[in-house]
């Protein structure tokens, strides 16, 4: 068995070796020359030389495709990490232009209120069990800031001062049951007083002193009147949720809520001209 298998092995080898030979001579003879055996060799190695050509196209496709898929994942991660880069500077361009926006409309209300003004920023809030805020308090490192002294925002009247602690003044909201100012109502000019109600739940005033006979209606906005409590003429106080005409009685029963919204309160103006006259029982009060 020992030769036999010897032999058999070199058999193989020369076929294997002269079977590739014998396929290529067929190949490259002229086709009158070609005998009946390289055609038959041709025959046979049609199909074989097909697959395999096939399948090199096949990989090769596979390859180039492969090759594609690589560069444009690298494309797009390219391009995802400017487009990134890009939305991150929209983003900032955009905070700087609400903010600069902001600093003017603070500028313009400090135009409007004509009086010596103190900008601050709100550092810390009080909340009630009802998450209401209650209390704010500022970074409003100035001199002469003093109790009872308006402060203002953009979007009208937030409150006075209520007390001063170095750099830190606490203000007192327009909600407060403390807080008082006259308004008049900016659609028709009727007159009244608003008073915080004071209620933890929910951001509320009363507006006193509204003769029944004055115009007042649900969406009125009620704006100071430039009369006792030293607010400047024309700022936002309140919006007008509910009138309740009495049978009896000179004055209508008018409740509201303040046009500031403290739970995003962030930036204010403190008025620090005139004397202090909106204590309870001041001139403000009627």
């Amino acid at each position: 068995m020992g030769p036999f298998k010897r032999y058999r092995d070199i058999a193989l080898v020369i076929l294997l070796l002269a079977v590739p030979f014998f396929f290529l001579r067929a190949n490259i003879r002229r086709p009158e020359q070609t005998s009946f055996i390289d055609r038959t060799l041709l025959t046979l190695s049609a199909p074989i030389e097909y697959t395999f050509s096939a399948l090199a196209r096949g990989i090769s496709s596979l390859i180039s495709e492969y090759a594609y898929l690589v560069d444009v994942k690298r494309d797009n991660n390219r391009l995802s990490y400017q487009a990134a880069r890009l939305q991150a500077k929209v983003n900032q361009l955009s905070a700087i232009e609400a903010e600069n926006r902001r600093l003017r409309r603070l500028l313009g209300l400090r135009d409007r209120v004509g009086s010596e003004t103190v900008s601050a920023l709100v550092i810390s809030k009080d909340t009630t069990d009802y998450f209401r805020v209650a209390q704010v308090t500022l970074d409003a490192p100035a001199p002469g800031i003093k109790p009872n002294m308006p402060v203002l925002s953009l979007e009208g009247v937030v409150g006075t001062v209520r007390r001063v602690a170095g750099e830190s003044v606490q203000v007192q909201l327009a909600v407060d049951s403390g807080f008082g100012v006259d308004v008049v109502v900016e659609r028709t000019g009727a007159r009244g007083f608003v008073r915080g109600a004071g209620d933890n739940s929910r951001y509320l005033v009363r507006v006193e002193f509204v003769q029944s006979s004055d115009g007042i209606d649900n969406g009125d906005i009620l704006v100071t009147s430039g009369v006792g409590c030293r607010f400047p003429k024309g700022l936002p106080v309140a919006r007008v949720t509910k009138v309740l005409k009495r049978d009896f009685g000179i004055y209508q029963s008018v409740e509201a809520e303040p046009v500031v919204d403290f739970s995003r309160l962030s930036e204010v103006l403190i008025v620090m001209s005139g004397e202090d006259n909106c204590k309870p029982g001041g001139a403000g009060e009627r």
